[in-house]
C-alpha cells in the first residue's frame, strides 16, 4: 500500500494547529489554564522556528531583516515601557518570560513573526492583483505597488494587534494604565510596522512562504476563540 507523501508545509501547519487548538482548549476548558499561559513563550518560539524552517532559500538579506526587526521591536518597546512616548503607558507581565530592560525577549520575536507574516500575506495579495491587471494589459506603476504593499500590510499588522490586545490583557501578558488601550498604540503600530515593511520590500529574499499566511490565520482564529469564550 502506497501512502501519500506529506510535505514540510503540511507538517508545519499541523504543528501550528496542534499547539493553538490545544492551547485554546487548555485555557478555556481545563483547570490547567495557568500552565498553558505560562508556556506562551515556548509556543511563539516554535512558531518562529517553523517560519524560518519554511522560508525558502534563506540568504543574508533574510537574516538581516529578521535581526533588524527583532532589534527595532525590542528598542521601540523599551522606549514605550520607560517613557510612554510610544504606544502609551504600559508594562509587561511575567507570562512573557525573561526580560531585557523591562521588555521580554519574546516581544522582539513577536514583532518578527507578525511583520514577516503580514508582509508575506500582503505580497500574495499584491501579486494576485497585479496578475489580474496584467490579464487586461494594464500596467500598475511600480511606485504605487510599493506604496500599496507597505500601507496595506501595515494596516493588517495594526488590525492583528487590535485583536490581540483584549486577549493579552485578559491573560496578563501586559498591563495598560487604567486598563485602557489608547488609540496612540495603534498609530504607533502602524507607523513602526510600515517602516519595517519598507525594509521587507527592499530586502532581496523570496516572499512566498505559504506557512506564514496559514500561521497568521491560525493565530487570528485563536485570539477570536479566546475572546468569545474567556
Amino acid at each position: 500500500m502506497k501512502f501519500p507523501s506529506i510535505s514540510t508545509l503540511n507538517i508545519a501547519i499541523f504543528i501550528a494547529l496542534l499547539f493553538h487548538v490545544s492551547g485554546a482548549i487548555g485555557i478555556i476548558f481545563t483547570p490547567y489554564k495557568s500552565w498553558f499561559i505560562d508556556n506562551t513563550p515556548t509556543n511563539l518560539l516554535i512558531m518562529c522556528g517553523l517560519l524560518i524552517w519554511q522560508h525558502p532559500d534563506k540568504n543574508a538579506h533574510f537574516w538581516l531583516f529578521f535581526i533588524t526587526t527583532f532589534l527595532v521591536g525590542m528598542g521601540v518597546e523599551m522606549v514605550g515601557v520607560h517613557t510612554g512616548k510610544l504606544f502609551g503607558s504600559y508594562h509587561y507581565g511575567k507570562p512573557m518570560g525573561k526580560q531585557l530592560n523591562g521588555v521580554p525577549y519574546l516581544i522582539g520575536i513577536n514583532w518578527v513573526v507578525v511583520v514577516y507574516s503580514c508582509g508575506m500575506l500582503q505580497q500574495k495579495i499584491n501579486d494576485w492583483i497585479v496578475s489580474k491587471y496584467e490579464e487586461r494589459n494594464i500596467r500598475i506603476n511600480p511606485w504605487l505597488q510599493k506604496f500599496s504593499f507597505v500601507f496595506d500590510a501595515a494596516m493588517i499588522t495594526t488590525l492583528f494587534d487590535y485583536y490581540l490586545e483584549p486577549i493579552a490583557i485578559k491573560l496578563k501578558f501586559w498591563y495598560w494604565k487604567d486598563d485602557i488601550v489608547p488609540d496612540f498604540n495603534f498609530y504607533c503600530w502602524f507607523a513602526i510596522s510600515a517602516l519595517l515593511l519598507m525594509l521587507f520590500k527592499q530586502m532581496n529574499f523570496k516572499t512566498n512562504n505559504q506557512f506564514a499566511v496559514h500561521l497568521l490565520v491560525i493565530q487570528l482564529l485563536f485570539f477570536l476563540a479566546l475572546q468569545n469564550f474567556l
